[in-house]
């Protein structure tokens, strides 16, 4: 079903009061977590090895009488079933342009790396250069991390042939360790590999450093209690089972690797 012409124009006419009936719904549950009887989640994939479940069993435990639903999905996706209200929090990579109708939380910063096969004695510039005999395997096109990585490179004038596209940072990382060629990705991701990491070298990105913000966006109407609880466990979870483990085997990264706000 979808609106009619007449049905358009007055949807914009009370779109406003509908939001503001969003608001005060939200004001009036904000202290009741308990009371809550439905919540949609969605996260990108760099979640949901350690974080996701942690947070799943966590929010189970605090809103026993709740029914919880989770979907796993690109950014752009994410941010299209927020606007949809099709969930209500969403953990996603924060868009280029400002997410005026949503609520936009920054919680990480993932820096951009190079990740090199292990074993391999060269420099961070010859292999953005594309000089080191090792081809570039990249993200797919039509991931948001992809358009950031490309974004950069364009801006430092380098070409980015594309050899080898792949939506899974795990096969990307599954090739780089069997010595195929190197990515650009993030500490966050790298994370995620373990089974791989024996097999990989991490640089800091050459020339001028960038990275990606990772966000805990929200409907307008989502309640404050229940943004509380997973902002808090979510960024704790973080901390532990991601930022320490990482500091620890590349202490050059405690700088630009940290949570946000």
């Amino acid at each position: 079903m979808v609106l009619t012409q007449k049905g358009h124009v007055f949807l914009r006419s009370i779109e406003e009061a509908l939001q503001i009936i969003r608001e005060a719904k939200a004001q009036a549950s904000a202290g009741n977590v308990t009371d809550a009887r439905y919540l949609q989640l969605g996260a990108i994939e760099d979640f949901e090895s350690d974080i996701m479940p942690e947070l799943a069993v966590h929010l189970s435990q605090k809103m026993p009488n709740c029914d919880f639903a989770y979907h796993t999905a690109s950014s752009r996706e994410i941010i299209g079933m927020l606007r949809n209200r099709e969930i209500d929090l969403g953990l996603a990579s924060s868009p280029s342009e400002q997410i005026k109708d949503l609520n936009e939380h920054a919680l990480l910063r993932d820096p951009f790396v190079l990740v090199v096969p292990a074993g391999i004695e060269v420099s961070s510039d010859v292999v953005l250069k594309g000089q080191s005999g090792l081809p570039f395997l990249q993200f797919s096109s039509h991931l948001m991390i992809a358009n950031q990585i490309e974004a950069q490179l364009k801006r430092l004038g380098l070409a980015s042939p594309k050899t080898f596209e792949c939506a899974s940072n795990q096969t990307l990382m599954a090739m780089v360790s069997s010595g195929l060629g190197w990515a650009i990705t993030s500490p966050l991701l790298v994370s995620r590999a373990q089974r791989f990491q024996a097999g990989l070298t991490i640089h800091p990105f050459p020339d001028k450093q960038f990275a990606r913000t990772l966000s805990l966006i929200t409907t307008p109407d989502c309640a404050g209690s229940v943004f509380d609880l997973v902002n808090d466990k979510i960024r704790a979870a973080i901390s532990t089972r991601v930022i320490a483990p990482v500091y620890q085997s590349a202490p050059w990264l405690e700088k630009s690797f940290s949570l946000l706000g």
